[in-house]
């Protein structure tokens, strides 16, 4: 994607421009972002219903039931909760990832891949009947609401009062004063940054389905506890278990209370080693980044491989794949890389996917981790 070019996505601005006058400083709203066409083959309130009745599909009912809110989990079937009838209003479906179930989706946010992948969380699409909703509230990250059908009416204010409701099953607004209204039609888009607040209701009329792409932010303190667990993981491989602490030139003490600053440095010593080096974090980081949700599964592949016949690989929806200056991640693993190999998969990275005339270019090594990969779903040829 060339960065300098306009984009219909973004109101014919350019991803540069974007990232630099918008991205995490203010709203942007787009009319007509997406076209009817491309509009006609995403998920329609059928399919959102269909998704809500599987069990590894994440989804919400959200009802407002006189002036309470009302939070049920799915999956909503036959066999389990149903959903209200289409003529109740103030009521709204919620269905998560949507992105790795339908091609449609997946497509679409590949418009979005100006923004580095590894921020990328989900595309969640939310079917609401008139008056339907979440109620107003704020997010912790990047989101772009699009409107794919009907119509919803969202009002927004960049207010710093954020208490929320005392006992709401929802994170809802305790004060919201809102200082812009806008109505969005099929094929608009509203960017908001994090923290901005919020309240989209369904309109009456047509189905009211909204696709809200997110990208999440890591709390710094999350990020650090997880990072810390992992590399405890491997602790005793990079640390002497009977390297005790000497102090052979203690000399006699009329303070015995003090802690001894050669104490203090064994434990600074001691602390470094746990953190482990520089490319132990990259590692540890880029198999967290690429880690897929618990409710993502792939499906084996147990043909062999005929590398002649094969005129193509994509990675599967659900494959998350990064890579830094010294290794490639893909689904939670780790791969050194360097050289002809390094770029080769870089490119499946950034373009997930390799033609014919790359795939004859992978070393022997390449080629057994793609053949792995195939055979273990993450990648289809």
């Amino acid at each position: 994607m060339k960065t300098n070019s306009p984009l219909q996505l973004l109101g014919n601005i350019s991803p540069d421009e974007f990232m630099n006058e918008y991205w995490q400083k203010k709203p942007l709203l787009v009319r007509g972002a997406i076209q009817a066409q491309a509009l006609a083959s995403l998920p329609s309130r059928n399919d959102l219903f269909e998704l809500a009745r599987r069990e590894d599909v994440p989804s919400r009912l959200i009802e407002l039931k006189k002036s309470k809110w009302q939070l049920t989990h799915g999956p909503f079937g036959a066999d389990a909760t149903k959903l209200p009838a289409l003529k109740t209003p103030d009521w709204t479906l919620l269905v998560q990832g949507v992105d790795l179930l339908d091609a449609a989706t997946h497509e679409l946010l590949k418009q979005f891949r100006f923004v580095p992948d590894a921020r990328l969380d989900d595309a969640m699409f939310s079917f609401a009947t008139a008056g339907g909703g979440v109620g107003p509230h704020f997010d912790s990250y990047d989101v772009f609401l699009l409107q794919t059908s009907g119509s919803r009416r969202w009002r927004i204010g960049a207010q710093k009062n954020l208490d929320l409701v005392d006992g709401a099953p929802l994170k809802i607004l305790a004060d919201f004063k809102p200082t812009k209204e806008y109505v969005l039609e099929a094929g608009d888009m509203l960017y908001l940054p994090p923290r901005y607040a919020h309240d989209g209701v369904g309109l009456a009329g047509d189905d009211c389905i909204t696709c809200s792409i997110g990208f999440r932010a890591p709390k710094k303190v999350e990020l650090a506890r997880e990072l810390m667990d992992r590399l405890q993981e491997d602790l005793n491989d990079r640390m002497d278990e009977t390297l005790l602490y000497t102090d052979k030139n203690q000399t006699a003490t009329e303070t015995p209370a003090l802690i001894p600053d050669a104490l203090h440095a064994f434990a600074h010593e001691a602390l470094q080693a746990a953190l482990g080096n520089k490319l132990d974090l990259q590692i540890h980081l880029g198999e967290y980044l690429t880690e897929p949700k618990p409710e993502v599964w792939f499906e084996a592949n147990e043909k062999k491989v005929s590398w002649s016949k094969i005129k193509i690989i994509q990675l599967d929806a659900a494959t998350r794949m990064m890579f830094d200056d010294k290794h490639i991640f893909i689904n939670g693993e780790s791969f050194a890389a360097s050289g002809a190999d390094a770029k080769l998969m870089r490119k499946l990275a950034n373009e997930r996917e390799l033609l014919a005339a790359d795939i004859a270019k992978a070393s022997e090594g390449a080629s057994e981790l793609l053949a792995e990969w195939i055979a273990a779903g993450w990648c289809h040829a």
